[in-house]
């Protein structure tokens, strides 16, 4: 049977740990340990934590850092310290499902060859109240699920990371793998490197089920903006499109400094004899300089409509509409909406 291990990570979390603490202890199978590295917290968040492990029936490390490391090194600490054959990484504030750890580990013993798992999740607010939407409606949908079933995992993981590190888990021998994990790529934080080195390197499954309360809330780093129907509403066609320019110049930043790092990193090399990641990188960034000029040739459309009618032609014959926009649904309301 694999020992587990979960790595969980703490900074200020006192809020919301008891319940993700609970969460632990609520599990069908129990983990083998609990590592936890916390960040230098100014809360009670190790008085918690210390509380908890004096009852927890599994083992439970503490450890405060001498310095504050950031979110992606103190996570990279936490795995190094595990000693699990599976590694399940925490965050602070969302609360597992009983069953998770026993359907993780049921994949891993399924092949050998899965050398990473993740799955979907429930949002919620920040008083656990469901709202109603899941985690893969906006970070992994149908398209993307049918090419990583296909075969083409490492695409989507390259082009876009659609694994979130609260429902990830992989196996211990992947550690010297994808370590030390790089901070100086845009868009790219340590679940996302994780994922993609272990594409390159092995299987990757996932659960087309929800693991997790995934809770939203207003400090937490980085969340799911589940409300951006509506925000759009309440914003004009240039600040959409202008917000949208902005995330994709992100992606390119990553992309390129990625396509950098492709080159002296070992991880990359077998993956990169099959399918040529130095090409396909550059595909993806010549795909997104397209649609930035796309997303510009909209967002700076005159008001008046009759003067629109040129610019709108133009744009229509390089096909861009029906590569990053709805086909002819979108020069047609570029040409006749008000805005």
């Amino acid at each position: 049977m694999n020992k587990v291990s979960i790595a969980l990570c703490t900074y200020n979390g006192v809020n919301f740990l008891p319940e993700q603490l609970r969460s632990f202890l609520q599990q069908t199978r129990l983990p083998d340990e609990l590592i936890v590295c916390d960040d230098r917290s100014n809360d009670a968040t190790v008085d918690t934590i210390e509380k908890f492990a004096q009852a927890a029936p599994f083992s439970v490390a503490l450890h405060v850092n001498e310095q504050n490391l950031g979110s992606t090194k103190n996570f990279e600490k936490a795995i190094s310290l595990c000693t699990g054959d599976l590694v399940f990484l925490s965050d602070q504030d969302d609360v597992w499902f009983p069953k998770k750890l026993e359907k993780f580990t049921a994949e891993f013993e399924r092949s050998k060859n899965v050398g990473m798992v993740f799955s979907d999740a429930e949002l919620v607010g920040e008083n656990l109240e469901l709202l109603g939407r899941r985690l893969w409606e906006f970070s992994f949908i149908p398209e993307e699920r049918r090419q990583a079933k296909s075969g083409k995992m490492f695409e989507v993981l390259l082009k876009k990371n659609v694994v979130t590190g609260a429902t990830m888990a992989f196996r211990t021998s992947f550690r010297e793998v994808f370590s030390p994990i790089p901070t100086g790529i845009p868009n790219m934080i340590h679940d996302a490197w994780i994922a993609l080195v272990i594409a390159a390197s092995g299987e990757i499954s996932f659960l087309e089920e929800c693991s997790i309360f995934y809770r939203q809330h207003a400090n937490q780093q980085l969340g799911i903006d589940w409300k951006y129907k509506q925000k759009i509403k309440e914003t004009t066609r240039r600040e959409r499109y202008a917000e949208s320019i902005g995330f994709r110049q992100k992606e390119q930043e990553r992309l390129i400094k990625f396509a950098e790092i492709i080159k002296s990193h070992p991880q990359f090399q077998k993956k990169g004899a099959e399918i040529r990641i130095d090409e396909l990188t550059e595909s993806f960034i010549e795909e997104g300089n397209q649609m930035i000029e796309h997303y510009e040739a909209r967002k700076n459309l005159p008001r008046e409509k009759l003067k629109r009618i040129s610019p709108v032609l133009k744009e229509l014959s390089t096909g861009r509409y029906n590569r990053f926009s709805r086909g002819l649904i979108s020069p047609v309301k570029d040409l006749f909406e008000n805005w």
